[in-house]
């Protein structure tokens, strides 16, 4: 089959298409869209979420906004890791089930064979807002969306600590967690699109 024969094939195969889905709302009763517009249409399930049920989902932006109120120590950070985390990511942060969260700074750019790249949090993660919203939603595994906003500020707190970023005496907040300057906050280029 030629190539033109192949392009002639496709356009009638979509034309026929929508001939077709036309054809199909005229004698299948399908609203119109002036009817969409004038009432919606209802499927008999689901129902419309409410400023409550959706107060629980939090997504930072880079500079701090959508953050929730607020606040961990690293002291505190340390202790619900222990207790939620440890069996993922290891003791020291080393990973393990879960992935490794600290370590590889200059890995991601090198020029040698030295070894694989390493991805953590320190090493690739350009903001520190988005750590707290993977902790936030996604953690623990087995019970994602289960801590309260201070024990994920601690969490995180923790992590940025052991990584060498925040101090050891750092308390984060809403406020606090968006000046955080990760190092490959840079690492980054625009697509030249």
């Amino acid at each position: 089959m030629s190539i033109i024969t192949k392009q002639t094939l496709v356009a009638l195969a979509a034309g026929l298409a929508c001939a077709g889905g036309a054809a199909w709302a005229q004698t299948s009763g399908a609203p119109s869209a002036s009817a969409a517009t004038e009432s919606p249409h209802h499927y008999g399930f689901g129902s419309n979420a409410s400023a409550d049920d959706l107060k629980q989902f939090v997504s930072p932006l880079p500079d701090g906004r959508g953050l929730p109120k607020g606040s961990g120590t690293v002291m505190q950070g340390e202790k619900i890791y222990m207790q939620q985390c440890l069996a993922c990511h290891g003791a020291k942060l080393e990973g393990g089930i879960g992935d490794r969260l600290i370590g590889g700074r200059g890995t991601l750019a090198k020029k040698t064979d030295s070894g694989p790249a390493i991805k953590t949090v320190e090493s690739y993660w350009p903001y520190a807002t988005t750590l707290f919203d993977y902790i936030k939603r996604a953690m623990p595994f087995t019970s994602p969306n289960s801590m309260s906003y201070d024990d994920v500020y601690a969490v995180t707190a923790y992590i940025l600590s052991k990584a060498n970023i925040v101090p050891q005496d750092a308390t984060l907040d809403q406020d606090s967690l968006a000046k955080v300057e990760m190092p490959n906050r840079n690492g980054f280029k625009p697509a030249d699109r």
